[in-house]
C-alpha cells in the first residue's frame, strides 16, 4: 500500500511539474507571438524615411489644394492623391524618380514614374491646355475626344498628326497607346469608373482629381502637381502665385459690396438638371464674385442632380441665370424657350438677365480651371459691372 501511495505521489508531482512547464511554455509563446506581431506591424508601417540610409522627407508646401500631398526625399518624391469620395483612403500613390539618374537601391511602394515624362496621353482638353502652358505640349502624343479641343496650338498639332486621337475618355484606345509608346495617361478620375483596357497594359494612369477641389485656387494649384511629373516645377511654382494674386485682388475688390444678386446655373439635360454642389469650387467662385448662389446649401463638392420642379421652386425669383452650351450659332431667348417652354417662367428669363457661354467656340473649359482669376473677373462684371469698367466678355455673353 505504501508503495502505491508513493507511486501516486510521484505521479501527482510529475503532473504538477508538467502543468507548470506547459503554463510557462504557453506564456513564452504568448510573449514571443506578441513580439513578432509588434515587429511585423512596426515594419509594415515604416515610412520611407525610416529605412537605413534614408533621410527625413520634406513635405511640399501647398497653399490651397487638399487633394494631393507631396513629400520629397533625396532620391525620389512621393505624391499621394486622396480619394475625393472616401477621405479614409488614397486614390493613388506615385513614386517619382529622375530618369537621368541611377535608380535608387530602395524604393517604397507605389506606382513608379520616371520624370520628366517624355510621352504622354491625356483624356481631357483641360489638362492638355495646362500642359501647353507648362511648355511640354510637344510631349503630348495623344488625346481623347479631340473634337472638344479649342486651343489653337493643340488643334494645329492634331492637324499635323503630331497628336493622335486616343478615342473616348471612358475607354481610351490601349492598342494605339502601346503603338505610340505612351509612358503615362493623364486622366480625370470618376467615382467607381475605370480606364478600360488601359489598366491591363501596365501604362500608369496619373489621376488628376483637381475638379473635386472645394476652392478655385485649390483647383488651380494642381498646376504644381503636373509640374512635378513634367520637370516643370519651377515654372509651375511661378505661374500659380500670379494666378493667386490676380484672383485675390478681384475678390478683395468685392469684399464690401452692399448688394449680392441671386444666381442659378446650368440647364436641363434629359430629365435631370445638374448643378454645382454647395462646397464645389464653382459655388465658391460665385460667392467670391459677389453673388448668392441659390443652391449653396447642397452638400458635397461635385455636381448634384435635381429635377426641374426643384430648380423652379428654388430659382424662380433668382436675379441671374448662367449656363454653358455647345452650338454652331449663338443661343437666343427664342431658341432657349423652344428647347423647353417652362424656362420662360424664371424671373431671370423675363428680365433678360440670362448669360450663356458657347463652349463650341470658347476656351472656357481649357482656361478657367487653372485660371479662375479670368472667370472671377468675368462673373464680377456680370453681377457688378460698375466695379469692372471697360471689361470685354471672354466666355459669357448676354442672350439676345
Amino acid at each position: 500500500m505504501t508503495s502505491i501511495r508513493n507511486m501516486n505521489h510521484e505521479v501527482q508531482k510529475w503532473s504538477s511539474q508538467r502543468k507548470q512547464r506547459n503554463i510557462f511554455f504557453a506564456f513564452f509563446l504568448c510573449v514571443l507571438g506578441t513580439f513578432l506581431v509588434f515587429f511585423v506591424v512596426k515594419n509594415l508601417n515604416k515610412t520611407p524615411s525610416s529605412f537605413p540610409g534614408e533621410t527625413q522627407g520634406v513635405e511640399y508646401v501647398l497653399r490651397y489644394a487638399e487633394g494631393f500631398k507631396v513629400v520629397c526625399y533625396p532620391d525620389y518624391t512621393i505624391i499621394e492623391v486622396r480619394d475625393p469620395w472616401n477621405p479614409r483612403r488614397n486614390l493613388q500613390r506615385y513614386v517619382l524618380i529622375d530618369r537621368n539618374k541611377v535608380r535608387p537601391a530602395y524604393l517604397p511602394a507605389g506606382t513608379l514614374i520616371l520624370v520628366p515624362i517624355r510621352k504622354m496621353a491625356v483624356t481631357t482638353a483641360v489638362h492638355c491646355a495646362v500642359l501647353e502652358e507648362l511648355g511640354v505640349i510637344n510631349d503630348v502624343i495623344g488625346i481623347c475626344e479631340p473634337r472638344f479641343v479649342i486651343n489653337p496650338a493643340i488643334r494645329s498639332r492634331l492637324a499635323d498628326g503630331l497628336i493622335a486621337d486616343m478615342g473616348e475618355s471612358v475607354s481610351p484606345n490601349a492598342e494605339k497607346m502601346i503603338e505610340q509608346g505612351v509612358e503615362v495617361l493623364i486622366a480625370s478620375p470618376f467615382q467607381n469608373a475605370g480606364y478600360g483596357s488601359v489598366e491591363k497594359t501596365g501604362i500608369p494612369v496619373i489621376e488628376c482629381a483637381d475638379y473635386m477641389e472645394t476652392t478655385p485656387l485649390g483647383r488651380a494649384e494642381w498646376i504644381r502637381f503636373l509640374g512635378l511629373f513634367t520637370g516643370k516645377s519651377t515654372l509651375a511654382d511661378s505661374l500659380f502665385p500670379e494666378t493667386e494674386t490676380r484672383y485675390l485682388e478681384i475678390k478683395n475688390t468685392l469684399a464690401n459690396i452692399s448688394h449680392r444678386p441671386t444666381l442659378f446655373t446650368e440647364k436641363r439635360y434629359g430629365s435631370t438638371w445638374y448643378v454645382p454642389s454647395g462646397r464645389s469650387y464653382m459655388a465658391q467662385l460665385y460667392h467670391d464674385a459677389g453673388a448668392d448662389y441659390v443652391f449653396s446649401y447642397l452638400p458635397g463638392s461635385g455636381g448634384a442632380p435635381l429635377n426641374f420642379e426643384t430648380v423652379l421652386d428654388k430659382a424662380i425669383h433668382a436675379g441671374f441665370w448662367l449656363f454653358n452650351y455647345s452650338r454652331s450659332t449663338e443661343m437666343t431667348y427664342q431658341f432657349l424657350e423652344s428647347e423647353y417652354t417652362l424656362y420662360s417662367h424664371f424671373d431671370a428669363f423675363k428680365a433678360q438677365r440670362v448669360f450663356g457661354c458657347n463652349t463650341n467656340t470658347s476656351l472656357f473649359y481649357e482656361e478657367t480651371p487653372f485660371h479662375p482669376d479670368y472667370l472671377l473677373r468675368e462673373l464680377a462684371t456680370i453681377f457688378h459691372p460698375e466695379l469692372m469698367p471697360g471689361y470685354h466678355f471672354r466666355y459669357f455673353h448676354p442672350l439676345r
